[in-house]
């Protein structure tokens, strides 16, 4: 059978595939953090402490976590364009009905039930822009899906804030929600029919021995490590930022709370940067002295002054987003044997980290107000910067640093 040419740049495909994955990502993002600035908002209106009220947040990338290689599974036997069309239009209809909740119960459940529904994307997205994409489009193409998460990640927690701030959070909610909608229903206009992608459903014994070799490897156990302590110090850091900056002597409004999100602007510019020094210098010499910037724009959030807080939360941001560049990218390289199982597991890392640390860094909040948050992000990334400088003492694999075919299903 003749393999059909990839799609090109330039095409009207190539368009369209950019345009969909550009709102897939937007989408899926913006739908996962939206609550984060509302955490404040939700322990006011439902008389939750800030523990429960992380709930909000922490169950939602608690599932996603647990469903992102059940998903991957799925997708070899439905096809990763329907997988990721009715995964983002079953998320938007969920969020259409968050503003309805009547008790708290509801809402924790529906946040749960698309926890699941947003792991169709991140699962597949990248397996098939890296099919379906001719060589000399693909990088631009995994360039703007990128850019994209961090964009909707951004908008959704501003968007959500500022127009809970005036329209109260169920307006806010409800709103966002009806964007989701539109750009899920212009993915499924958009994103071509996939003319490379095979499926290859794998066995669940299978599936265990590709997960099962990441572990064999010297460094991948130690970056899964990193990704469940850099995430979940960032996660909680942002989390109880928003409850400590509405309070005396403080007093921000909502929408001032959501605009620091900004921030996240200088994070993409920073993932870029991070890449291309990693490059240079090698990841080993880098990815510890990322951690350890983070670690510092954390230790100047203790510091009661609003724009010092601000300037530690922006040189954390800079500090992860380049971390997690430089580690995701690392962990890729490192697969010789079921890469994408790898990167999965990474990923699960990633987000039990952000559910498990923050959730425990509102207990925190609770008894211990910032000091307890410093704490549990302050043990987190004195951890993450232990783990980086003995990632530093692995001796690379030997060239080329290329991943092995995976095993065949016996």
């Amino acid at each position: 059978m003749t393999e059909l040419p990839g799609i090109r740049r330039g095409t009207r495909e190539f368009r369209r595939a950019n345009a969909a994955f550009f709102l897939s990502a937007f989408s899926v993002f913006a739908s996962l953090y939206s609550v984060q600035p509302l955490l404040p908002m939700f322990a006011q209106y439902w008389v939750r402490d800030a523990g429960e009220a992380s709930l909000a947040l922490s169950v939602t990338t608690a599932t996603m976590a647990v469903a992102l290689i059940p998903a991957s599974m799925l997708a070899d036997r439905l096809g990763r364009r329907r997988l990721i069309v009715w995964a983002l239009l079953i998320t938007a209809i969920l969020g259409a009905a968050l503003p309805f909740a009547q008790v708290w119960w509801q809402l924790i459940t529906l946040r749960t039930l698309m926890g699941i529904t947003l792991a169709g994307i991140p699962a597949v997205a990248m397996v098939y822009l890296s099919e379906e994409m001719a060589p000399d489009a693909l990088g631009y193409s995994m360039g703007l899906y990128i850019g994209g998460t961090a964009i909707g990640g951004m908008a959704g927690r501003v968007i959500s804030g500022v127009l809970s701030d005036f329209l109260g959070w169920r307006l806010g909610t409800g709103i966002l929600a009806a964007l989701i909608l539109l750009a899920a229903l212009a993915v499924a206009a958009l994103l071509p029919q996939p003319r490379q992608s095979t499926r290859d459903p794998i066995s669940l014994p299978n599936l265990w021995r590709r997960c099962r070799a990441s572990f064999d490897d010297a460094a991948l156990p130690w970056l899964f490590a990193s990704s469940f302590l850099i995430m979940g110090s960032f996660v909680t850091l942002y989390n109880y930022a928003g409850f400590r900056l509405a309070l005396p002597p403080f007093l921000l409004s909502h929408s001032a709370i959501a605009a620091i999100f900004l921030v996240y602007l200088l994070g993409s510019i920073s993932s870029t940067w991070a890449g291309g020094l990693s490059q240079r210098l090698g990841r080993r010499k880098v990815f510890w002295v990322l951690v350890a910037i983070m670690g510092i724009g954390m230790a100047l959030t203790a510091i009661p002054d609003t724009w010092v807080i601000i300037l530690g939360l922006a040189i954390a941001t800079i500090g992860f987003f380049a971390a997690h560049g430089v580690a995701s990218a690392w962990v890729t390289r490192r697969a010789r044997v079921g890469k994408a199982q790898a990167s999965a597991l990474y990923l699960v890392a990633y987000y039990l980290g952000a559910s498990m640390l923050g959730t425990i860094g509102g207990y925190a909040w609770t008894a211990w107000a910032w000091p307890g948050v410093l704490l549990v992000c302050g043990g987190a990334i004195t951890l993450a910067l232990v783990v980086a400088i003995r990632l530093t003492f692995i001796p690379p694999l030997a060239a080329p640093e290329q991943p092995t075919q995976p095993p065949t299903a016996q």
